[in-house]
């Protein structure tokens, strides 16, 4: 799954507004922005959150699974594949 912090910090490394990853991701802006809003996971079906996910790795995230640090996203180096 993902987290509202991931969904939120992937965009700002984006620069990308909410309904930006709504066209992208074909999940509904409502949809989004109730995910952003909750605390821990975001809450909602998990085709809409793989969805996401799938859209905003395209676009050049890469999600850094919980390690011990904590879950998170960072940019894809240029070239790189994901």
């Amino acid at each position: 799954m993902i987290t509202a912090g991931q969904m939120k910090a992937a965009r700002a490394l984006l620069g990308m507004s909410g309904e930006g990853l709504a066209e992208l991701s074909g999940v509904s802006l409502v949809t989004i922005r109730r995910a952003e809003s909750a605390r821990g996971l975001a809450g909602m079906m998990r085709a809409n959150a793989d969805a996401i996910r799938r859209a905003l790795n395209a676009a050049g995230i890469e999600f850094i699974p919980e390690n011990g640090g904590g879950a998170g996203v960072r940019l894809r180096k240029p070239g790189e594949q994901h």
